[in-house]
């Protein structure tokens, strides 16, 4: 044999290089690949490409095929002539044969039948341009022989296509936070990527958390969703004429009450995905969709069960339309996921709205749900939680009546806005009304309330005002614990900030609260606040005192000197002034219009407590009356004063104080100087008295009695004729 005749080759993936003659390097006996120098050529050269087999330009031998390995993983060549494409008579080397399993392909070589990786997001259905096998003019498979598939809709055939649509759609069901937002995503990630159509069906009522259903398991139609149909369609999923989805929901049947035992029962214990064609499932869809809408026959629908943590909480239906190609068996895998992803998210869903409505209810349980209508003063009031995932906060306002027509205005804030700030805030509240019900000064009210915040905890902190308005004598007294101070609006449209002593926040221990009593001019407007309204990231807080200034006297202009705004809208326009950035924390606003009593509809005297004492309270009442015009009401009045009076007189060691306001009703104040209480009670015929607050309360319009720091006293109030 002619030496000359026969030459080996390296067994290397890396592109060979042109020039004959050029010296190789053997490979090693061990089959392990070594490194090849790199050809020196000219600069900016190309290298050169290997001849393609079947190349009638070049006539190259045919290739070896791949994935021959010899035991020494190097080939030898045919002993062949092979003609220099230049004709110089030097040979081209063929291909080289594959290397070793370890050995790589070069960088500088990509393999052309790789798939090239798709953009990220949803994939669109394979069977694309650059997607199908490479083919001739014939129609065939360069590689296979074989004819290419038909140029429509294909599957997602390759494992990447599956877990790259998978990716991208559970990605837009966990972007869901609520209920509807997360069936809203398995439909649109699943219509049209993965199915021409989709039904959901949810448990009604779904159960949250832990909680056990009760009664029998009954599915409602959630949402559908599917594609728009261009032309009518034989024996398909959709009506012709393009019908809305509404129209589907209408065919399908809303509510499916779920046989125990049946096919449906049995098809959602197994929870895995099955085909309609499924012996379970084809009992299963009748059961569940009804029988006016059909599902396309073979396996172009899937029924997936939805299971959350602890149970199946519903059934989603995958449904491609005839011309579409079926699905395959991995894609019970994809159904398989969407529907886990989906059913953990609506657990959490579920979860989610329930924590929220706790916190709403607890928050709406915490504040007044009415504000009272005490006689001289009109209230108004707003809350704000600090975002929608935090409902709940330890701001609070009140408005507590007190006697002698008076009214306590409070608003305090309590640190942080969770539930436990609320709990602490629901506590101080009610502090603060017992000790407003005792008729305690400003000043005495904090001191208490900054004790109990020390017996909550230690690091319960808050801050408070708490104000007292008189409508008679148009005054009103406040104290204050570290709290923005009120803003004050006048008729004329002047806003002042109150200059109130700020004290130390409820909680610190070992501090003194100051009272300052100053003017409450009828038609002026008091502004109470939490500093939500006026602090924030974007301001300290005394700029938003400024700004809440300014915007109180200029809402005041638009109504003109003479009228006050209205105090809703005014409460409106004051929130108005929060910027995107200015909602860092919850905000409490009680607005107060001091109408207050005018000295000619007050009557006022001190009796002796002496048996003389009711004759007398009679007369006066009687006098007041004529003054008033309301000689109708005398009859009522005497006798309603003349018994009240007689129960403060037999027990008083002091003056008793008798005073009738004119209002809208007649109001009747009496006061003493003992601090117990009557009691309405139900006289024996035997009994000698007893009788009178068994009068006042069916005569009176209301009646109470409240206790005062220096005794008590009995009001009871009359509708005017």
């Amino acid at each position: 044999m002619d030496s000359t005749r026969v030459t080996e080759h390296p067994t290397s993936h890396e592109r060979r290089q042109s020039g004959a003659g050029r010296p190789s390097t053997p490979a090693d006996p061990r089959g392990a690949l070594l490194h090849t120098p790199e050809p020196l050529r000219a600069p900016g050269a190309l290298p050169a490409q290997p001849a393609r087999t079947g190349d009638a330009s070049t006539g190259s031998a045919p290739s070896t095929p791949r994935g021959q390995h010899g035991s020494s993983g190097t080939q030898a060549s045919a002993s062949t002539d092979t003609p220099s494409p230049s004709g110089t008579g030097a040979s081209t080397p063929p291909p080289a044969a594959p290397g070793p399993e370890h050995s790589q392909p070069s960088a500088s070589e990509p393999d052309a039948h790789r798939p090239r990786p798709a953009p990220e997001g949803i994939p669109a259905q394979p069977g694309a341009e650059g997607e199908r096998p490479s083919g001739n003019s014939a129609g065939t498979d360069r590689r296979t022989g074989q004819g290419l598939p038909h140029a429509g809709p294909m599957p997602m055939r390759r494992d990447g296509d599956r877990l790259r649509f998978v990716g991208a759609a559970t990605r837009r069901i966990a972007r869901g936070i609520d209920l509807d937002e997360i069936v809203m995503g398995l439909c649109r990630a699943t219509v049209p990527t993965f199915s021409d159509a989709i039904l959901v069906y949810l448990r009604d009522p779904l159960p949250v958390g832990d909680e056990r259903p009760t009664g029998p398991l009954v599915l409602r139609l959630r949402r559908t969703d599917r594609i728009p149909e261009e032309r009518d369609t034989e024996n398909g999923f959709m009506p012709a004429l393009r019908p809305e989805p509404n129209e589907l929901s209408a065919m399908t049947a809303e509510l499916c009450e779920v046989r125990p035992g049946g096919a449906l029962a049995e098809v959602l214990r197994g929870v895995r995905p099955v085909f309609a064609d499924a012996p379970a499932a084809r009992a299963a869809l009748p059961e569940l969709i009804g029988d006016e809408l059909s599902v396309p026959t073979g396996q172009r629908a899937i029924l997936a069960p939805l299971r959350g943590r602890r149970r199946v909480i519903g059934a989603a239906l995958f449904v491609r339309r005839p011309e579409r190609m079926a699905f395959e068996t991995d894609d019970l895998l994809v159904a398989a996921q969407l529907a886990t992803h989906s059913a953990l998210g609506i657990d959490k869903a579920v979860l989610y709205g329930r924590e929220a409505y706790i916190a709403d209810e607890l928050q709406r349980t915490m504040l007044p749900e009415t504000l009272p209508r005490p006689t001289g003063v009109r209230l108004a009031s707003r809350y704000l939680p600090a975002a929608e995932t935090a409902r709940v906060g330890g701001d609070w306002y009140d408005a507590i009546p007190l006697p002698g027509s008076r009214v306590a205005l409070v608003v305090g804030d309590v640190m942080g806005h969770s539930m436990t700030s609320a709990a602490i805030m629901g506590q101080l509240r009610t502090t603060a009304q017992t000790l407003a019900g005792l008729d305690l000064p400003p000043q005495e009210v904090l001191h208490h309330l900054d004790e109990q915040a020390q017996r909550l905890g230690t690091d319960r902190m808050a801050t408070c005002l708490y104000a007292v308005y008189d409508p008679v004598a148009h005054r009103i007294t406040i104290a204050n614990a570290g709290h923005p101070p009120p803003v004050l609006l006048h008729l004329g449209g002047r806003a002042e900030v109150l200059r109130v002593p700020p004290g130390a926040p409820i909680g610190v221990g070992g501090v003194d609260f100051e009272a300052v009593e100053l003017d409450a001019p009828a038609g002026a407007t008091l502004l109470l606040y939490t500093d939500g309204l006026v602090e924030s990231r974007l301001r300290d807080v005394w700029t938003g005192i400024e700004q809440l200034r300014e915007k109180l006297a200029a809402t005041a202009q638009l109504t003109g000197p003479d009228h006050p705004p209205p105090l809703e809208a005014l409460c409106d326009e004051v929130l108005d002034m929060l910027g995107p950035g200015d909602r860092d924390d919850d905000i409490a606003l009680l607005a107060a219009r001091f109408d207050g009593i005018a000295p000619s509809d007050v009557a006022y005297w001190f009796l002796e407590p002496e048996d003389a004492a009711p004759g007398r309270a009679r007369r006066l009442a009687r006098r007041a009356l004529s003054r008033w015009g309301m000689e109708d009401m005398s009859d009522s009045v005497e006798l309603l004063v003349s018994e009240v009076v007689t129960n403060a007189v037999r027990y008083a060691s002091r003056p008793v104080t008798l005073r009738l306001l004119r209002t809208d009703v007649l109001r009747c104040e009496v006061g003493d100087d003992v601090p117990q209480l009557p009691r309405l009670r139900q006289a024996r015929a035997t009994d000698e008295g007893g009788r009178g607050l068994y009068l006042v309360n069916k005569l009176a319009r209301r009646w109470g009695a409240t206790r005062l720091s220096t005794g008590k006293v009995v009001w009871f109030e009359l509708n005017r004729g």
